[in-house]
């Protein structure tokens, strides 16, 4: 006969017989015989919310009105009836398939150490040890629905060559070696117009006016003389001829010092007759910006009749900020936009840097040349320059700027492993320009690295690599 049986028969009968205090000392011993055995078999699993709630607590606690929280056993049936038992966490999943918490379900930056269930009823979703299939501590398993709903993206780490786009504000101008002007050597009056209007685009060679000078006339019937004289000085001395040939040339090359045209100077030598009017044409070809000629003007040596300019090619004088004057150099391409021109982009290139800095704004000069043909940029026009100034000599590994999550001392990117596995990094990074940075350190080129929705992913991971740190190294104790 088994002795245990008998001890559950026997007891009973004795309490049974007992009176007052000895029913009293019976029901203690009952209690004291039966408590042991049956602590020994169970095992506490967490505590629920006596109210029925989806709620529970890894330690005894007390809900809002003080009742204490029911504790939930690994045996079957040792839940209150009113109370549903959640799943078995870790012990269930094997020693293999450790669970570490639950997570919301609904992707909040919420945990539990036991099963629970959010506002809406829905189970916290498990979180297994070996999830990040022997990753580094702190990879992240997540499945492709929740990497959908988080909105992940992913950019591999290249090589490319790092440029800081520097922008500025800069105004028109005419290309200072495109600018001519009409100014005679000599004084005289305006006979008559042929270019009468500012702005009128003239040719290079293309006559300007008519004029009619006293010392013109002079200098046309010296030369006419000089010639006649060397003429009939023919069969005299060598000495003789060369004199009467050199006071010729020498009144011929009066009238080219002040500007009279090859043709009309042909002219006088085939006809033979001193013109009383000469026409002076324009030096250059380009646009007239200024024209104070006017008809019967008198003018003297050196007076301004017009300005034209070759608009053709135009500089842009920006001005850049003193910081980044280090990286601006001779020959660099510059995108120039204007409100003129929405959505239109003019190139041209760094030309000159001025030496000097202005002291009140603390920005330096610089000359760019843009082509100009269809004459669309016109002076004094503001636009912006955007230079790209490169930042590294060579080609760099570069990740996204969004990619790294700095925290000030230390700077870590998420790497892509893989069906769904998200392993932080640390990386020593470099310079940064338009919205990448150099990695020095820490990736590999073509390693895909997360851009979007890292922020979530990363404190998942904090959390996982804080969990790991708890977990005891195996054949150790913890």
């Amino acid at each position: 006969m088994n002795p245990r049986r008998n001890n559950r028969v026997l007891i009973p009968a004795l309490i049974a017989t007992a009176l007052g205090g000895g029913y009293f000392l019976g029901r203690q011993s009952l209690v004291a015989i039966d408590i042991p055995a049956t602590a020994a078999e169970r095992t506490l699993l967490y505590y629920q919310d006596p109210s029925g709630n989806p709620d529970s607590s890894a330690t005894p606690k007390k809900d809002a009105q003080g009742h204490d929280y029911v504790p939930v056993y690994d045996e079957p049936g040792a839940a209150p009836a009113s109370t549903p038992a959640p799943p078995a966490p870790a012990a269930a999943a094997g020693a293999d398939h450790k669970i570490l918490y639950y997570r919301n379900p609904m992707g909040l930056p919420d945990t539990s150490p036991v099963p629970k269930k959010d506002p809406m009823g829905m189970d916290y979703i498990p979180v297994y040890v070996d999830e990040g299939g022997g990753a580094v501590p702190g990879t992240v398993t997540i499945s492709p629905e929740r990497i959908q709903m988080l909105g992940v993206r992913t950019e591999a780490a290249t090589l490319r060559p790092m440029a800081h786009t520097v922008r500025a504000i800069g105004t028109v101008a005419a290309d200072e070696r495109r600018i001519g002007v009409v100014n005679p050597k000599f004084e005289g009056w305006i006979e008559k117009l042929l270019v009468n209007t500012t702005g009128q685009a003239v040719r290079r060679g293309e006559a300007l006016l008519e004029v009619y000078s006293p010392d013109l006339v002079l200098a046309q019937r010296e030369y006419l003389v000089a010639r006649s004289a060397a003429a009939d000085m023919a069969h005299a001395d060598a000495m003789a001829r060369d004199n009467a040939n050199a006071i010729a040339a020498a009144a011929l090359s009066r009238l080219k010092n002040w500007d009279i045209s090859a043709d009309q100077l042909a002219r006088l030598q085939r006809s033979g007759v001193a013109m009383r009017t000469l026409t002076l044409n324009a030096p250059i070809g380009g646009i007239v910006m200024d024209k104070p000629a006017l008809q019967g003007l008198h003018f003297g040596a050196g007076d301004m009749l017009y300005r034209i300019v070759d608009l053709s090619t135009v500089w842009l004088q920006a001005e850049l900020f003193e910081q980044d004057l280090a990286q601006i150099r001779p020959g660099q391409n510059a995108k120039i936009t204007l409100q003129a021109y929405p959505g239109r982009v003019f190139d041209g290139r760094v030309a000159f840097v001025y030496p000097t800095v202005n002291a009140q704004t603390r920005t330096a000069k610089v000359r760019i040349e843009v082509p100009n043909p269809d004459l669309l940029l016109k002076t004094d026009m503001y636009a912006t320059v955007e230079i790209a100034a490169p930042v590294e000599t060579a080609t760099v590994l570069a990740v996204p700027d969004s990619a790294v999550l700095d925290t000030g001392t230390r700077q870590t990117v998420l790497v892509d492993r893989g069906e769904g596995r998200f392993e932080p990094r640390a990386v020593k990074l470099g310079a940064r320009a338009d919205g990448y940075v150099a990695v020095l350190d820490g990736l590999l080129a073509g390693e895909k690295v997360v851009t979007g929705a890292n922020f979530l992913i990363d404190a998942e991971s904090n959390l996982r690599a804080a969990l790991q740190a708890f977990t005891a190294p195996e054949g150790k104790s913890p």
